[in-house]
């Protein structure tokens, strides 16, 4: 009789222990399934260009990498650089009120136009190349 019992024991554990190891198995291949394509990094911390360049870029660079997109055909009410005009209309509070706006967004252009890495005073540089000042 105690070998009957240790045999159903052992065949119940081999049975619990085939089970567990299907169980795993299965896991696997749905981790496996489920598992993201790919990764996202940006900047320094991921082995990738610094967020902010080393030196202050000129209005001009800003301009050409940030703003001409909007600021070069007018999209949206945007004011066309060189276009005395509509730039003195924004002007006319004084540059630190131009400045807040661009910094915090006004309208349709979201903040910093979306130049997240520039600088304060790069943005101010872009302001007055545009503007012709």
């Amino acid at each position: 009789m105690k070998q009957l019992k240790a045999l159903i024991l052992a065949a119940a554990t081999l049975l619990m222990a085939q089970a567990h190891a299907a169980t795993d198995a299965q896991n696997d291949k749905i981790a496996e399934r489920i598992k993201p394509v790919g990764t996202v990094c940006v900047g320094a911390e991921c082995g990738g260009a610094a967020v902010a360049p080393a030196e202050p870029r000129s209005g001009k660079e800003v301009y050409q990498s940030a703003c001409t997109a909007c600021h070069g055909m007018g999209v949206l009410g945007a004011p066309k650089t060189g276009d005395t005009a509509a730039w003195d209309a924004r002007l006319a509070k004084g540059m630190d009120a131009t400045l807040k706006n661009a910094l915090n967004g006004l309208n349709a252009m979201p903040p910093k136009g979306n130049c997240m890495n520039c600088s304060d005073d790069e943005i101010l540089a872009a302001i007055k190349f545009m503007s012709g000042r």
